[in-house]
């Protein structure tokens, strides 16, 4: 049996929710949906809050780990109704039934259109692409995680089972549990995650451990050649303000703050008036909406 958080052994799975496993609270089912670095597109989003609405309590919240999750829904014997599933599935934010509690990355919300040294989002689609085709990997905890700095400094500190931080342009140190690997070229990172993961998988004695940091060793042994942390990944972040910002590429970007975490009707409405195709949600319960045409300058 593994330690859980408190130091009492973990005899069991996780119980982290999902469409096809919901959580059964009070009032319904709560499910919650996976996006990848937090990539939402505007379309889905409009199509989730419909489908909230019309068999749940009619809102969509945000999760510290740049999810979503939809409560309220009947669940007759513990289960989300078929046609309710299908409606859920028809918003594109289940792509894989078999993976779906599985797929929990995070990424810098701005990479790759606003500062930090790499665009991680490349790398974060390949490796979601790789998981979902690989069946033994279905069978991690549904809390294992994944996260992707860019260089900014703005996840090295969330606690992981997987990632890495980016040290150039091209290259990237490799984590695992609270250890450090080798530096890697970016077009190689997916590959190392997902054979991370499967070590992780054959080393781990059973399904009450369900984090690297369960292991002996705070899992040494899935990382296995051990490296000194790289300077460069020695970086922090200012928290992201609240506004309009300057992409790279001269676009804007704004940061909009979401009170309580919690998206109802209106406040869909008034972020797909302004969003493009797609938003970002980020780790801190917030939404950034990228690619915004850049404001012309005040005149006097």
């Amino acid at each position: 049996m593994s330690p859980g958080p408190d130091g009492s052994a973990r005899d069991r799975a996780d119980r982290c929710p999902g469409v096809l496993r919901p959580w059964i609270a009070d009032d319904g089912a709560l499910v919650r949906l996976r996006l990848v670095g937090g990539r939402l597109p505007s379309r889905a989003l409009a199509r989730l809050v419909d489908v909230a609405e019309r068999h749940g309590d009619g809102t969509v919240a945000l999760t510290r780990r740049a999810n979503l999750q939809v409560r309220g829904l009947a669940a007759p014997d513990g289960l989300v109704p078929p046609v309710v599933v299908a409606e859920l599935e028809s918003t594109g934010l289940l792509p894989s039934r078999t993976h779906e509690l599985v797929r929990n990355v995070m990424v810098s919300p701005l990479s790759g259109r606003s500062g930090g040294l790499a665009d991680l989002r490349p790398v974060a689609e390949r490796y979601d692409a790789l998981l979902r085709g690989d069946d033994a990997l279905a069978e991690l905890s549904a809390r294992f995680l994944v996260v992707l700095d860019d260089g900014r400094g703005d996840l090295v500190d969330r606690t992981l089972d997987l990632g890495a931080v980016a040290v150039d342009a091209g290259h990237a140190q490799v984590r695992a549990g609270r250890h450090w690997g080798e530096v890697v070229p970016l077009d190689v990172l997916p590959d190392v995650l997902m054979a991370l993961a499967h070590r992780f998988q054959r080393v781990r004695p059973d399904v009450g451990t369900w984090h690297v940091d369960d292991l002996p060793e705070h899992g040494a042994a899935v990382m296995g050649d051990l490296h000194a942390r790289d300077l460069r990944t020695q970086v922090r972040a200012l928290p992201l303000p609240e506004g309009v910002g300057r992409q790279d590429d001269g676009l804007a970007y704004e940061h909009v703050t979401v009170p309580g975490g919690v998206l109802r009707r209106p406040d869909v409405d008034a972020l797909l008036a302004r969003a493009g195709a797609e938003l970002v949600v980020t780790p801190w319960r917030s939404v950034v909406l990228p690619d915004l045409p850049a404001r012309p300058p005040e005149t006097a």
